[in-house]
């Protein structure tokens, strides 16, 4: 366990190092509908709590080191980001969302939300369609990996919300 956390922390400051944050393969047509489902999910929460903003479209955040964080979602809380910006905000985003695509190398996005938890998000949620996980990245190292099974919470930005991860995949119609 050490070893894989030292080894992880290490690709982060690799990452960061690059100063390349969030520079993905394009979307697909199935982590473009995960992504919207994800958002359309959280944004139902958010919004009539008035918790924060939910940005999509890989949304541009101004970093204090200078660099840009650009990920594929992104949460901030209200307490945080009073009023909408014209242009970029300056601030690392409260959590961050990224969803492989099918033209994705799986290790360079778990670089990616590393780097940012490194570079002050609270919480990095990396979604894989292919083994349908969703993995959950903090500063405390810990990484925990949720499947069809399992529920996603988020109780320090989003009290009482509660998404089943077999929620975001694709319906056989």
């Amino acid at each position: 366990m050490a070893a894989q956390t030292q080894t992880q922390t290490d690709q982060a400051k690799q990452a960061i190092a690059n100063a390349e944050l969030f520079e993905t393969a394009t979307t697909d047509f199935t982590s473009s509908e995960i992504g919207t489902r994800f958002c359309a999910l959280l944004f139902a929460w958010v919004e009539p709590r008035q918790l924060g903003r939910v940005l999509g479209s890989r949304t541009e955040f101004q970093l204090p080191n200078g660099k840009v964080l650009t990920p594929r979602l992104a949460f901030v809380a209200a307490t945080r980001l009073k009023r909408t910006p014209r242009m970029y905000p300056q601030l690392a985003p409260d959590m961050i969302v990224e969803i492989k695509s099918a033209f994705d190398v799986l290790p360079r996005l778990q670089e990616n939300v590393q780097a940012a938890i490194a570079l002050d998000v609270q919480v990095g949620l990396l979604i894989d369609p292919d083994e349908q996980t969703v993995t959950i990245y903090r500063p405390n190292n810990v990484i925990v990996t949720l499947t069809d099974r399992d529920v996603l919470t988020v109780p320090e930005l989003l009290p009482g919300w509660e998404l089943p991860i077999s929620s975001l995949w694709s319906p056989v119609f």
